[in-house]
């Protein structure tokens, strides 16, 4: 398994980077390989970021070259942004799964 790793910095404010990404959520739900997807803000910086679980490299790599994935700075209206790969050694809970939604 692979982590993939977006933060960015947007021209949205909060609120308005909270609705996009409730948006588009449904869009990555058929996305092949894509394990799990964490949609983040850090209070600090106020950046956004995407956290991706893909299955194999060759499924990040298929979404990088998607449509979804090209859209995404504009979508967000990123500024900046830094993405960060990284292979998944292991969990520390294997038996607890993958959680697919997190209190609000």
């Amino acid at each position: 398994m692979v982590i993939q790793q977006v933060k960015f910095k947007s021209a949205l404010s909060g609120a308005e980077a909270r609705l996009m990404m409730e948006q588009q959520a449904p869009h990555f739900r058929n996305v092949p390989g894509l394990v799990q997807k964490y949609f983040a803000h850090e209070e600090a910086t106020g950046e956004l970021c995407g956290i991706y679980l893909f299955d194999s490299d060759e499924s990040l790599a298929m979404f990088r070259e998607s449509e979804l994935a090209r859209t995404i700075p504009a979508v967000y209206k990123a500024e900046t942004t830094r993405v960060e790969t990284y292979e998944l050694l292991f969990p520390l809970h294997a038996d607890r799964g993958v959680p697919t939604r997190l209190a609000t």
